[in-house]
């Protein structure tokens, strides 16, 4: 038993479609599609024809590698979009015993107690602590014996608009959406190992565009920011500087781009305006003018930690993700920033599969898309659809024995209702059979008398 994942990362810069198989061995990719992305800004959707567009062709490609061609997609919004609010709802226990339903009424009631605005809708209701009676840092309530349940939770919504505007342009090109997921929660889905979830952490994907913060502490993340500044702001800088057209300065920033020292060497570039013309720079100003926005950039994302109230639960300090990790040099800048917290650059988690293509930090957001469909999510959250899902949604087992145990089971299940149907369906048969032979025996008593 298996079934098929289709997952869109809609990025500033790209759009990557992803197609895999999520069997009891595990998810693995079928295909991919990456396309550059059109009518987008900053993570926001500026023209929806474009947007479909790109969406629909990177969708195609994926199909035909694939070999198959899923309509419902897990689709990925960014941080741009995003409002985000902590709350909490607590419960009383009626049977004395924790089930999914009383779980799910403490989710309902943080959500409640948070008064979202009626024009902003609910993305993910997140529980990142559960409270039983007086026992606290409970990781799963679920089954326990108790008289109240408490449930702290972080909120992410959207405004209604632009999720409408989403989903109107992933319709345009041919899909339906099944689930929304915030791009900086799929990262940290991607990257985060056990160890990492444990000590707290903060994942900071940096894109072409933006860079998402998430901070996971607990069972689930507690915070996200955005930051809507990315690697292609380091190319604009560069065009600027040096004078040359924005092609030249992103060769440039690929090839010379390094944040430790600078080298002393000239290279000859063309002039914006007249490529016919050149002009030599210096790699020390290119240098200097990577380092400058990268600082900047680092600087304001270690501001927002500061300003989380967290950075001393970042037991596993800082992971770096995204295109803009790809700079030499930038660990050490970070660690430097950062007030000396671990920092590391992650790639996602490896899946089988035709894989190779997507093992690099630039795909962590749809492998956690992936991932998230796979069930590999918080242990409980209330998605997009308010519906709520478990780490036991998926209908796969551990092992092959006990899978081929489900099935057996099921089947019989349905035996045992088609027998009770055939039996409904010969007491139907007698019963209309016994009326038959009382009309017949009334008829023939008043022809009688």
């Amino acid at each position: 038993m298996s079934r098929n994942i289709l997952a869109i990362d809609i990025g500033s810069t790209k759009i990557c479609t992803v197609i895999a198989k999520v069997d009891i061995e595990g998810a693995s990719i079928l295909g991919s599609g990456i396309t550059r992305s059109q009518g987008l800004k900053k993570g926001v959707i500026t023209n929806i024809d474009q947007a479909a567009k790109s969406i629909k062709e990177s969708y195609h490609t994926a199909s035909r590698v694939a070999g198959t061609s899923p309509n419902k997609a897990i689709v990925s919004i960014s941080g741009a979009y995003v409002k985000s609010i902590n709350s909490s709802g607590i419960v009383n226990i009626p049977n004395k015993e924790i089930s999914l339903d009383e779980i799910n009424r403490a989710l309902q009631t943080a959500l409640y107690n948070a008064n979202i605005p009626h024009e902003y809708e609910v993305i993910h209701i997140l529980p990142y602590k559960f409270k039983v009676d007086d026992q606290d840092f409970i990781e799963d309530p679920l089954g326990m014996t108790a008289n109240r349940l408490e449930a702290e939770v972080h909120i992410v919504t959207a405004q209604k608009s632009s999720i409408y505007n989403l989903k109107k342009a992933v319709r345009q090109a041919g899909i339906e959406i099944e689930n929304i997921v915030l791009s900086g929660y799929a990262s940290a889905i991607a990257t985060l190992n056990e160890d990492d979830k444990e000590l707290g952490a903060a994942v900071i994907d940096m894109g072409g565009s933006s860079c998402n913060l998430v901070i996971h502490s607990g069972n689930s993340i507690v915070y996200d920011d955005f930051l809507g500044v990315g690697s292609m702001h380091l190319t604009n800088d560069l065009s600027v500087a040096l004078h040359t057209p924005l092609s030249t300065a992103e060769e440039i920033k690929i090839y010379y781009g390094n944040l430790s020292e600078p080298k002393n060497d000239y290279i000859e570039i063309p002039v914006i305006g007249d490529e016919d013309q050149s002009h030599q720079v210096s790699l020390e100003i290119v240098h200097q003018v990577i380092y400058a926005r990268v600082e900047e950039t680092l600087m304001i994302l270690a501001k927002s930690i500061e300003k989380s109230g967290l950075k001393d639960q970042l037991g596993a300090g800082v992971i770096l993700t995204g295109g803009m990790t790809k700079l030499g040099g930038l660990r050490e800048l970070a660690s430097a920033l950062f007030d000396n917290l671990p920092v590391r650059i992650a790639k996602p988690k490896k899946l089988a599969g035709f894989f190779d293509e997507l093992n690099d930090s630039t795909f962590a957001t749809v492998v956690g898309l992936v991932l998230y469909g796979a069930g590999e999510h918080t242990t409980y959250e209330i998605d997009s659809n308010k519906r709520l899902r478990t780490k036991n949604d998926l209908k796969f087992t551990d092992t092959k024995n006990s899978y081929e145990e489900e099935v057996l089971t099921s089947k019989k299940e349905d035996l045992e209702i088609l027998d009770e149907l055939t039996q409904m369906h010969t007491f139907e048969e007698k019963r209309s059979t016994l009326k038959d032979k009382i009309t017949k025996f009334t008829r023939w008593l008043t022809q009688l008398f």
